[in-house]
Order: C-alpha cells, then sequence, then structure tokens
C-alpha cells in the first residue's frame, strides 16, 4: 500500500517571534522551525500500519522552501521510506491553496491511504485535510484518536462533545490525527545514518492562485504593568473598586 503523509513545517510554539519589514509575514531571523506537533502524530500512524501490514511505502510530502528539508530527513530517519518536498518561495497561508498543490502533485499517483495531523499550530484552521480529501475525491475523517485498520476498512473514534464518535471508512482516505492516537517515536544514530541515503525528492510547487492574503500581523499589545493597591485587608476596598470600575468585571 502507497501511504502518504502531509506534513508542516512551522515555527516552534515557543519562539519569541517578530513581525517582518513587510507587516504580513513572519520575520525568520532567530526562529526555531519544527515539524507541526500533530503532523508527528500522523507520521507514527502511518508507520504503525505499515509494520501491522508488513508491507507498504511511506511518503512524507511537504509544501513549504528550501530548508523544510531538515523536517523531511528527521521523519526519514524514523522510519519513512521517502520524502517529497514541493518547493515554494512564498508562504502559503491558506488551506485551499496548498490543498490543490498538493492534491495537484498526488493526482497522477493517487495514494491508499494519506494521513495529516488535525491542524497545524501557525493557522489553527484544521481545514487542510478535508479540503484534500474533497479534490482528491476520497472520504475523510477528522480529529481521529483512536483507530484500528483491517481488511482495507478504518474503524475510528473522534471526541465530540459528550462523548465519542465511532465511525467506519474504507480506503482510500485521508486521515487528521489527534493528539494521543499514539506515542511518537525517537530518531536515533541508526535511523539518522539511513536517512541520508533515503529519497528526498525535490520539486517545484504548482503555482497556484492564492484563495486569501494575508492583510497584516502584528504582535498584540504589551500588557499594562501591574501596581500594588494597598496590604491586608485594607486592599479589599481599593482591589473592589479597581475590579468594577476599572477591569470592569464586576
Amino acid at each position: 500500500m502507497n501511504f502518504v503523509v502531509c506534513v508542516k513545517r512551522v515555527a516552534a510554539t515557543d519562539t519569541q517571534v517578530k513581525v517582518g519589514a513587510d507587516g504580513k509575514s513572519l520575520d525568520p531571523a532567530g526562529v526555531e522551525f519544527v515539524l507541526n506537533p500533530y503532523d508527528e502524530f500522523a507520521v507514527e500512524q502511518a508507520l504503525l500500519i505499515k509494520e501491522q501490514l508488513g508491507e507498504g511505502e511511506v511518503t512524507i510530502l511537504t509544501l513549504g522552501p528550501q530548508d523544510a528539508q531538515k523536517e523531511l530527513r528527521n521523519e526519514l530517519a524514523k522510519g519513512a521510506d521517502k520524502a517529497v518536498l514541493l518547493k515554494t518561495d512564498g508562504w502559503v497561508y491558506d488551506s485551499y491553496s496548498a490543498a490543490k498543490a498538493i492534491a495537484q502533485h498526488l493526482e497522477g499517483n493517487k495514494p491508499d491511504l494519506v494521513f495529516c495531523g488535525k491542524q497545524a499550530v501557525d493557522a489553527d484552521n484544521a481545514q487542510f485535510g478535508p479540503r484534500l480529501a474533497a479534490l482528491l475525491g476520497m472520504p475523510s475523517v477528522s480529529e481521529v484518536a483512536k483507530l484500528s485498520f483491517e481488511n482495507g476498512t478504518f474503524t475510528v473514534e473522534r471526541d465530540i462533545e459528550g462523548g465519542r464518535e465511532v465511525i467506519s471508512v474504507p480506503a482510500p482516505a485521508v486521515v487528521t490525527c489527534n493528539k494521543g492516537l499514539n506515542e511518537p517515536r525517537y530518531t536515533n544514530l541508526k535511523g539518522i545514518m539511513k536517512a541520508k541515503k533515503k529519497p528526498l525528492d525535490i520539486v517545484d510547487a504548482p503555482a497556484i492562485e492564492p484563495a486569501m492574503e494575508n492583510a497584516g500581523l502584528e504582535l498584540p499589545p504589551a500588557r499594562p504593568e501591574g501596581r500594588i493597591l494597598g496590604e491586608g485587608a485594607g486592599a479589599v476596598s481599593a482591589l473592589m473598586d479597581a475590579l468594577r470600575n476599572e477591569a470592569k468585571v464586576l
């Protein structure tokens, strides 16, 4: 079986970000980039199913800049068979454009199973997986928290308000993976050495007209400095007055 895992290179969530000179993008200087955390569960699930079946090929696919090779090599070190970088100089902000570019790349050789993280931690819109499924003409199930695969059919569980939903879906399909689905493995020295010899294809991304333009990007305003209203019981009335008349939360 042919497994494809769509991943994204994102800024680490603990990075001190700065807005670029254009006021519309992230200044990459000094930013640590990592694999989107939810995508780690997607990679692990593809590897687990391949190991369960005892056959298949896992391809890691991303749309991004030349530097995204680092994240792809890391996933090859975990056990993926090959990687593909759809290289683009511009940053793709909207899920539609990203999904359409990847769907065009996959159209000629549709995979049996496509795994994605449920969302990317930079945009947080959780649209990419379902959009890709629609463009590929595949069924999709999102935010999967438990999964089994047997005789070409998925049985999945996903969290819904007040409980869990159990769904059966035939392959080929697109599955977006949630935290807790599995425990992603770490790389080791043997895997890192093997990854250097595995194929990593770099091709130009299809030219897709953006469906959304980022009009502006700005950091939240700095928090005002705190102030001491008094000490002991004498501060209670001052605190209540500030909460009522200044913060207006009472």
